[in-house]
């Protein structure tokens, strides 16, 4: 039997990644090229070539699945014992060592790893015994803050010496080291500390560094272009010695910056080793010629990448399919008809996937989807009806219109907080069940009696009151109003509002979708149908279906058919994130883009909507700046779609010649805009001349509307901001 029968299956390339054993290797592995192949015949070779016991090879992975798929595959090829191999997650690598030497960091070698509720409650100890107000310094944001040091390498006093953005008025390294401390006291550690404390023990004993680095002969890792910097700096500190490290990946799909990922960990490999070989792997096995085109096309506008080109044998295949639609629920109708074909045709809806650049696009395809009855899961987060806020709504809106609801009743009872504990709800509960009636109607009799104290029973009295003024307003305003009021009027919108949790604004935006669902329902009783069949149709589909994903929680699946959903100019790229990073985040957006198109194998559809119905507002969106940067050669779309001057695509020209503002463009027309009888700034909340408020550049005044974006004159910086409405608040 030949003895390296692993390298028959593999193409020039891969086995040259294979095979290049000495030296640092840096594999930029494209979509679909098959990277993992690679790294586990890599592997597997140096074992069958007996260059390293496998005690002496580190393999580092991001998901214990894919360390596993390795161990299994290794296994498989030679047969071999592979027990004491070190492949593993970062974080489980770094727990080896920790573990070992958990003394040098005041930690008992029996430390306990705390998730994230561990952590939250041990920063709100913190906060409030430091005094610091919880709802001004949510844990959650402090949390991130502290993680933002990890994920660059630093303890807390070396934290101290770096830049930090953050708001004035709190010492975040006094917390930080505090955190540290109560964790030292705990005999607990974070999943940060996995590998910050490692690199701490290197950084300060220099002998058992030199054990490890004498003892790891051969370093590969996976998805190196999501690794942060503690990750590297860890990674670097091992492969001094020998400096045999392969690290593959793809700087073109460097997506997770939010997660503390660092695409220059990739781009500067060259910088940080002598004598690097830079293998390409572009031989594509997923997609077709056009699907790789478009892709390649569009992201060779990036400037940040080392470079390269997908291509495939085959140049057989459909091109990538471009639609504009005349707003997002004709979007999903459209898209949901399609769907239906590729289903008449046999197609299997498991291979079939929309994927999507914000969470509140998910309802349009739900509500869709349920109506002509395909089954759908949504792949990486919550059915858009199952999230929390949306949940806790839908019960304020059956308390209202169903007496009798008493789930309903119970979720909503002290959210906000009306200072009703559990202990008010059992004696509440008590009553309901010795005479046999609801729950609201027991609170009506509990607050007749002297059971509860004065405060309770005054705080239910007000709930009951509120709840029979907005009964008595069912048969009298239209039922998106009523909800309007019901959710501002018990303080659940303030709640949210008020709240500065990094998911605050998340759910906000969420509830303002919930206001925009119901205006494709007649009355509330409607809709509340609706509800009960969408949380049925969960619980009765098989596991045929269609899938509903985030570009950015697709990245590593395929699927045969992909519809790249809502690509507007602000939505995608995102608004916010060009705000944030200028330059910067537009590249990650476009890399995004790359994901999404690299994820179809044989059929990718684009689609654009002329306007949104987004958060209570219709939003006029121009095509995304991405359709105008892909090769028109491997597009199939209408002959006009590029060539309609006042709603699509604007030239090449305008758009590489933008300022710092990115949406610029979308104003050079404004002042003709503005003063036209037909302009639509009368379906916006807010007009021209208005004061508002941003929480990022303050106080301000409108200029301009158009396209559903306000140019805004803002008081502190006294220059001009474009932003979207969900951004600011009246004053």
């Amino acid at each position: 039997m030949n003895k390296l029968f692993y390298l028959d299956s593999l193409n020039q390339k891969q086995k040259e990644a294979v095979e290049t054993l000495k030296g640092p290797v840096l594999v930029l592995a494209g979509a679909g090229t098959g990277k993992t192949r690679v790294l586990t015949t890599r592997l597997t070779h140096i074992l069958n070539k007996k260059l390293a016991k496998p005690w002496e090879i580190l393999a580092v992975t991001f998901t214990n699945k894919a360390a596993n798929e390795m161990k299994k595959r290794v296994q498989e090829l030679l047969k071999i014992d592979i027990e004491r191999l070190w492949i593993g997650t970062f974080h489980s690598s770094g727990l080896k060592i920790l573990r070992k030497y958990s003394e040098l960091c005041n930690l008992k070698s029996d430390f306990t790893v705390i998730d994230t509720d561990d952590q939250l409650r041990l920063i709100k100890q913190i906060l409030e015994a430091e005094k610091i107000d919880l709802k001004k310094w949510p844990a959650s944001n402090i949390l991130w803050m502290i993680q933002w040091f990890k994920d660059k390498g630093a303890m807390p006093e070396q934290a101290k010496k770096m830049k930090f953005r953050f708001e004035k008025g709190i010492n975040i390294c006094k917390l930080y080291n505090e955190y540290q401390k109560r964790l030292q006291i705990l005999n607990a550690a974070d999943f940060g500390d996995l590998l910050l404390l490692p690199v701490k023990i290197f950084r300060e004993n220099k002998d058992i560094l030199k054990s490890y680095q004498n003892q790891f002969k051969f370093i590969l890792v996976d998805e190196y272009q999501d690794t942060n910097l503690c990750q590297d700096i860890w990674l670097k500190f091992l492969s001094k010695q020998h400096q045999n490290i392969c690290c593959v990946g793809d700087d073109d799909q460097s997506i997770y910056s939010w997660r503390g990922a660092d695409v220059k960990n990739i781009l500067t490999f060259e910088d940080s080793f002598k004598n690097v070989k830079i293998i390409r792997l572009e031989q594509n096995y997923r997609s077709t010629h056009h699907i790789l085109a478009a892709a390649s096309g569009l992201i060779q506008n990036n400037q940040d990448r080392l470079g390269k080109t997908l291509w495939t044998k085959s140049q057989k295949g459909e091109k990538v399919k471009l639609s504009f639609y005349e707003d997002g629920k004709d979007e999903a109708k459209n898209i949901s008809l399609k769907i239906e074909e590729l289903k008449l045709k046999k197609i299997k809806l498991n291979e079939i996937a929309i994927l999507i650049r914000a969470s509140f696009q998910t309802r349009l395809f739900e509500d869709r989807l349920l109506k002509i009855g395909i089954p759908y899961r949504v792949i990486g987060g919550f059915r858009f009806y199952e999230r929390l806020e949306i949940r806790d709504a839908i019960a304020y809106f059956r308390i209202v219109h169903k007496n009798n609801d008493d789930l309903s009743l119970e979720r909503i009872f002290n959210t906000p907080k009306r200072g009703l504990g559990t202990a008010t709800l059992q004696v509440i509960y008590k009553l309901a069940r010795d005479a046999n009636i609801t729950l609201l109607d027991a609170s009506k009799k509990i607050i007749q009696t002297d059971e509860l104290g004065a405060n309770a029973r005054n705080s239910i009295k007000k709930f009951i009151e509120d709840i029979d003024r907005w009964k008595t307003k069912i048969n009298k305003i239209n039922h998106i109003e009523l909800a309007k009021i019901i959710l501002e009027e018990s303080g659940y919108s303030k709640m949210w509002l008020n709240n500065k949790s990094i998911e605050a604004p998340g759910r906000l935006e969420n509830l303002k979708e919930l206001i925009s669902a119901l205006r494709d329902f007649s009355n509330m009783n409607e809709f509340l149908e609706h509800i009960s069949l969408v949380m049925e149709n969960e619980r009765n589909y098989k596991l045929d279906m269609v899938n509903i994903i985030t570009m950015h929680s697709a990245k590593g699946l395929e699927f045969e058919n992909v519809f790249l959903a809502g690509w507007d100019e602000g939505l995608f790229p995102h608004q916010k994130s060009l705000e944030e990073k200028g330059n910067e985040s537009l590249e990650e957006e476009r890399r995004l883009a790359y994901v999404g198109i690299t994820r179809g194998k044989k059929n990718v559809f684009i689609s654009f909507a002329k306007k949104r119905f987004i958060y209570g507002t219709w939003n006029y969106s121009q095509p995304s700046r991405f359709l105008s940067e892909l090769p028109k050669k491997n597009i199939d779309t209408d002959e006009d779609f590029f060539q309609d001057e006042d709603s699509l695509i604007v030239d090449e020209y305008e758009y590489k010649n933008r300022k710092k503002n990115l949406n610029r463009l979308l104003f050079r027309h404004k002042e003709s805009l503005t003063d036209n009888k037909n302009s639509f700034e009368a379906e916006y909340k807010f007009k021209i001349g208005d004061e508002i408020f941003h929480e990022k550049y303050g106080y301000g005044k409108i200029k301009y509307i158009v396209d559903g974006k306000y140019e805004i004159i803002f008081d502190r910086l006294n220059e001009t901001k474009i932003v979207l409405e969900n951004f600011i608040k009246s004053v």
